[in-house]
């Protein structure tokens, strides 16, 4: 049974140009209910199956695209063949914790970037992502 509630995540997906596939639909609601938020596509994956959701980790890859090229998540890429999907659409950075892999938001105004070199002619910056990469305190 549709809810109210599903049809403010229809509309959503609607606004950003996606068909509220019941897929789509179903995932979106995983993502964008409550805070903010980090996920793998695995990650993802495994949620959806524990809520009883039916979708092939393609499935979910290509949602999290589709999403992210929407604008309704960014993409930050943490290392090589490391990719968190992002909820967060506000300018920020991260902290990376290279020993359990979370991924912390950096308020952009906790951050000051100078020294910024000029862009190549004809370019602009667009946005500038900084991923600070921590691991835990080695006790003696």
């Amino acid at each position: 049974m549709t809810t109210i509630r599903d049809g403010a995540y229809a509309a959503r997906l609607r606004a950003a140009g996606l068909r509220p596939t019941r897929q789509r639909l179903a995932l979106a609601k995983l993502l964008l209910a409550g805070p903010n938020r980090h996920v793998t596509a695995e990650q993802l994956h495994r949620e959806a199956e524990l809520n009883g959701l039916r979708v092939s980790l393609a499935t979910v890859y290509n949602t999290l695209h589709q999403f992210t090229e929407s604008q309704l998540m960014r993409e930050v890429v943490v290392e090589p063949g490391r990719v968190y999907f992002d909820t967060n659409m506000t300018p920020h950075h991260h902290f990376y914790n290279v020993a359990t892999g979370a991924l912390t938001d950096i308020d952009a105004d906790n951050l000051e970037i100078r020294g910024l070199p000029a862009p190549p002619a004809g370019t602009a910056v667009a946005s500038v992502d900084v991923i600070v990469r921590v691991s835990d305190e080695k006790r003696n």
